[in-house]
Protein backbone atom coordinates (compact mmCIF):
# COMPACT_ATOMS: atom_id res chain seq x y z
CA UNK A 1 0.00 0.00 0.00
CA UNK A 2 1.05 3.32 -1.15
CA UNK A 3 2.07 5.53 1.88
CA UNK A 4 0.13 8.73 2.38
CA UNK A 5 2.37 11.86 2.12
CA UNK A 6 2.31 14.62 4.65
CA UNK A 7 0.14 17.48 3.89
CA UNK A 8 1.76 20.74 3.11
CA UNK A 9 0.40 23.88 3.94
CA UNK A 10 0.99 25.43 0.29
CA UNK A 11 -1.30 28.91 0.28
CA UNK A 12 -3.57 31.07 2.48
CA UNK A 13 -6.46 33.06 1.05
CA UNK A 14 -7.36 36.45 2.28
CA UNK A 15 -10.98 38.33 2.12
CA UNK A 16 -9.46 41.97 1.71
CA UNK A 17 -12.19 45.17 0.87
CA UNK A 18 -9.52 46.53 -1.03
CA UNK A 19 -7.81 43.87 -3.86
CA UNK A 20 -5.88 46.70 -5.56
CA UNK A 21 -4.18 48.21 -2.21
CA UNK A 22 -3.64 45.17 -1.52
CA UNK A 23 -1.53 43.81 -4.20
CA UNK A 24 0.41 46.83 -4.02
CA UNK A 25 1.56 46.19 -0.32
CA UNK A 26 2.33 42.59 -1.61
CA UNK A 27 4.08 43.03 -4.41
CA UNK A 28 6.07 46.58 -3.74
CA UNK A 29 6.76 45.34 0.20
CA UNK A 30 7.02 41.98 -0.09
CA UNK A 31 8.39 40.82 -3.48
CA UNK A 32 5.20 38.66 -4.73
CA UNK A 33 4.59 39.00 -8.23
CA UNK A 34 0.81 38.29 -9.77
CA UNK A 35 0.77 34.71 -11.54
CA UNK A 36 -3.08 35.56 -12.22
CA UNK A 37 -5.90 37.56 -11.52
CA UNK A 38 -9.99 37.84 -12.60
CA UNK A 39 -10.63 40.31 -15.42
CA UNK A 40 -13.26 42.08 -12.83
CA UNK A 41 -10.88 42.72 -10.22
CA UNK A 42 -12.30 40.34 -7.22
CA UNK A 43 -9.41 37.76 -6.83
CA UNK A 44 -5.81 38.36 -7.44
CA UNK A 45 -3.01 35.07 -7.18
CA UNK A 46 0.65 35.55 -5.79
CA UNK A 47 3.72 33.75 -5.97
CA UNK A 48 7.43 34.07 -5.14
CA UNK A 49 7.94 30.93 -5.57
CA UNK A 50 7.98 29.34 -9.38
CA UNK A 51 6.94 25.87 -8.22
CA UNK A 52 3.75 27.10 -6.65
CA UNK A 53 1.05 28.90 -8.81
CA UNK A 54 -0.10 31.20 -6.12
CA UNK A 55 0.50 31.35 -2.20
CA UNK A 56 -1.48 34.12 -1.28
CA UNK A 57 -4.61 34.60 -2.78
CA UNK A 58 -6.53 38.51 -2.15
CA UNK A 59 -10.37 38.05 -2.22
CA UNK A 60 -12.75 40.88 -2.88
CA UNK A 61 -15.10 40.14 0.01
CA UNK A 62 -14.06 41.44 3.41
CA UNK A 63 -17.51 42.13 5.29
CA UNK A 64 -15.72 42.87 8.84
CA UNK A 65 -14.03 45.82 10.98
CA UNK A 66 -10.61 46.05 9.94
CA UNK A 67 -9.86 44.67 13.53
CA UNK A 68 -11.13 41.38 12.51
CA UNK A 69 -8.62 39.25 10.70
CA UNK A 70 -10.19 37.36 7.82
CA UNK A 71 -8.87 33.82 6.47
CA UNK A 72 -10.26 32.60 3.44
CA UNK A 73 -9.32 29.44 3.37
CA UNK A 74 -5.91 26.68 4.32
CA UNK A 75 -4.76 24.71 1.79
CA UNK A 76 -2.26 21.68 1.70
CA UNK A 77 -0.75 20.12 -0.97
CA UNK A 78 -0.87 16.38 -0.33
CA UNK A 79 1.53 15.68 -3.33
CA UNK A 80 -0.50 12.86 -5.63
CA UNK A 81 -4.04 12.79 -7.15
CA UNK A 82 -4.27 9.38 -5.55
CA UNK A 83 -3.92 11.19 -2.47
CA UNK A 84 -6.91 13.66 -3.09
CA UNK A 85 -9.14 11.21 -3.86
CA UNK A 86 -7.56 9.40 -0.07
CA UNK A 87 -8.54 12.83 1.45
CA UNK A 88 -12.27 13.10 -0.34
CA UNK A 89 -13.32 10.01 0.94
CA UNK A 90 -11.49 10.43 4.46
CA UNK A 91 -13.62 14.03 4.22
CA UNK A 92 -16.98 11.99 2.80
CA UNK A 93 -16.95 9.48 5.45
CA UNK A 94 -16.23 11.96 8.66
CA UNK A 95 -19.54 13.32 7.28
CA UNK A 96 -17.50 16.47 6.81
CA UNK A 97 -19.98 20.17 6.18
CA UNK A 98 -19.80 21.70 2.18
CA UNK A 99 -17.78 18.71 0.35
CA UNK A 100 -16.57 20.12 -2.85
CA UNK A 101 -14.23 18.67 -5.29
CA UNK A 102 -13.15 20.68 -7.98
CA UNK A 103 -10.69 20.80 -10.44
CA UNK A 104 -8.45 24.46 -11.47
CA UNK A 105 -6.50 23.44 -14.21
CA UNK A 106 -3.46 23.14 -12.43
CA UNK A 107 -4.75 21.33 -9.63
CA UNK A 108 -6.57 18.84 -8.57
CA UNK A 109 -8.72 19.92 -5.34
CA UNK A 110 -10.83 19.08 -2.82
CA UNK A 111 -12.83 21.81 -0.38
CA UNK A 112 -14.52 21.13 3.04
CA UNK A 113 -15.77 22.74 6.00
CA UNK A 114 -13.73 21.65 9.45
CA UNK A 115 -15.98 21.52 12.42
CA UNK A 116 -16.30 25.03 12.78
CA UNK A 117 -16.88 26.17 9.33
CA UNK A 118 -13.23 26.63 8.24
CA UNK A 119 -12.20 26.03 4.83
CA UNK A 120 -9.81 23.72 4.10
CA UNK A 121 -8.36 22.54 0.54
CA UNK A 122 -6.64 19.71 -0.18
CA UNK A 123 -5.14 19.79 -3.29
CA UNK A 124 -2.06 18.50 -5.91
CA UNK A 125 -1.08 19.99 -8.85
CA UNK A 126 -1.65 18.99 -12.38
CA UNK A 127 0.85 19.10 -15.34
CA UNK A 128 -0.46 21.65 -17.22
CA UNK A 129 -1.35 25.99 -16.66
CA UNK A 130 -4.81 27.64 -17.45
CA UNK A 131 -5.40 31.40 -16.70
CA UNK A 132 -6.61 31.80 -13.00
CA UNK A 133 -9.64 31.80 -11.78
CA UNK A 134 -10.66 28.80 -13.27
CA UNK A 135 -12.74 26.01 -11.01
CA UNK A 136 -15.25 23.04 -12.49
CA UNK A 137 -16.74 20.45 -10.37
CA UNK A 138 -14.84 16.74 -10.80
CA UNK A 139 -15.73 13.48 -9.58
CA UNK A 140 -13.26 11.89 -7.07
CA UNK A 141 -14.76 8.53 -7.91
CA UNK A 142 -13.51 8.34 -10.91
CA UNK A 143 -10.51 6.28 -11.69
CA UNK A 144 -7.50 8.57 -11.91
CA UNK A 145 -6.61 8.21 -16.21
CA UNK A 146 -10.31 8.98 -16.08
CA UNK A 147 -9.91 12.02 -14.36
CA UNK A 148 -6.50 13.12 -16.22
CA UNK A 149 -8.05 12.72 -19.17
CA UNK A 150 -11.05 14.75 -18.62
CA UNK A 151 -9.13 17.42 -17.08
CA UNK A 152 -6.43 17.79 -20.04
CA UNK A 153 -9.50 18.03 -22.36
CA UNK A 154 -10.56 20.41 -20.57
CA UNK A 155 -7.71 22.77 -20.34
CA UNK A 156 -6.16 22.03 -23.39
CA UNK A 157 -9.25 23.69 -24.81
CA UNK A 158 -8.79 26.78 -22.69
CA UNK A 159 -6.80 30.19 -24.10
CA UNK A 160 -3.71 30.24 -22.78
CA UNK A 161 -2.88 26.58 -21.72
CA UNK A 162 0.54 25.58 -21.40
CA UNK A 163 2.65 23.30 -19.92
CA UNK A 164 3.52 23.97 -16.15
CA UNK A 165 7.00 24.14 -16.99
CA UNK A 166 6.66 26.45 -19.42
CA UNK A 167 4.89 28.99 -17.18
CA UNK A 168 7.24 28.28 -14.30
CA UNK A 169 10.16 29.62 -16.82
CA UNK A 170 7.86 32.42 -16.76
CA UNK A 171 7.23 33.45 -13.20
CA UNK A 172 10.47 32.68 -12.82
CA UNK A 173 11.53 35.28 -14.97
CA UNK A 174 9.15 37.69 -13.26
CA UNK A 175 10.37 36.97 -9.95
CA UNK A 176 13.88 37.99 -11.05
CA UNK A 177 12.54 40.79 -12.27
CA UNK A 178 10.53 41.97 -9.01
CA UNK A 179 13.69 40.59 -6.76
CA UNK A 180 16.35 42.69 -8.56
CA UNK A 181 14.16 46.35 -8.76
Amino acid sequence: MPQEQAPRLSHVGLYVTDVPKMTDFYTKVLGFVVSDRAEDGRITFLSRNPSDHHQLVLVRGRKTDAAVPMVQQVSFNVGTLANVKRAFRKVRDAACKVIDPRCHGNAWSVYFSDPEGNRIEMFCDTPWYVPQPLGFEIDLDKSEDELYRETEAICRAKPGFKPIEEWRAEISRKIAVQLEA
